[in-house]
């Protein structure tokens, strides 16, 4: 990060105009601030165009809603790039709702074996969606109690944005692996 800020400043200082361009939006999780200030700290003025993060746009890519009228009212977005605290752990379970977890492949078991040792049940839906908006994307449907094999038998890779929740039942049919997933899930024929 800081090589990326030297060399945003050298050019930015010798004249050039400089365009950082980021995929998703560079103040969600894209250290984007970290940019404007360093870029600040030198007296370099910075103008910001927001994008659209990943935590909304590859949900949507894969057909799911973040929210649904009399399924989910709220979406939270995590970090899960380093393992969450066992109070992080115990709010996010209790807040109900979709959860959205971007660089969430490392940490998945301690992810979902903790949301449902805080009370998620472990039928709750999960989609993994990898490499969003890519030719190569691609969505493993799974459940909370069910995804670390699930994910580990579809050879899940990052860079892939998590959703946790009932909003994954809404996938629509170019998802139609996550209907059949689901009602496997429900009849007990996973784990």
């Amino acid at each position: 990060q800081e090589g990326i800020e030297a060399r945003i400043i050298e050019h930015a200082l010798a004249g050039a105009n400089v365009v950082r361009l980021k995929g998703g939006d560079p103040y969600v999780f894209g250290r984007g601030g970290e940019e404007v200030l360093a870029c600040r700290a030198a007296g370099i003025p910075v103008r910001v165009i927001p994008g659209v993060t990943s935590a909304v746009s590859v949900p949507a890519a894969a057909g799911i809603p973040l929210t649904h009228r009399g399924v989910s009212h709220l979406f939270t977005v995590v970090s899960g790039h380093a393992p969450l605290s066992e109070t992080e752990l115990g709010h996010l379970a209790g807040l109900g709702g979709t959860i959205v977890v971007l660089m969430g492949v490392g940490t998945l078991a301690h992810l979902s074996q903790g949301l449902v040792r805080h009370g998620a049940p472990p039928t709750l839906p999960v989609a993994i969606i990898e490499r969003g908006y890519s030719p190569g994307q691609r969505t493993t449907i799974s459940t909370l109690g069910c995804v670390v094999t699930d994910a580990a038998l579809a050879a899940v890779q990052s860079p892939a944005v998590l959703v946790i929740g009932e909003v994954v039942r809404l996938a629509h049919e170019g998802e139609a692996r996550a209907s059949e997933f689901l009602e496997r899930a429900e009849r007990g024929e996973f784990g």
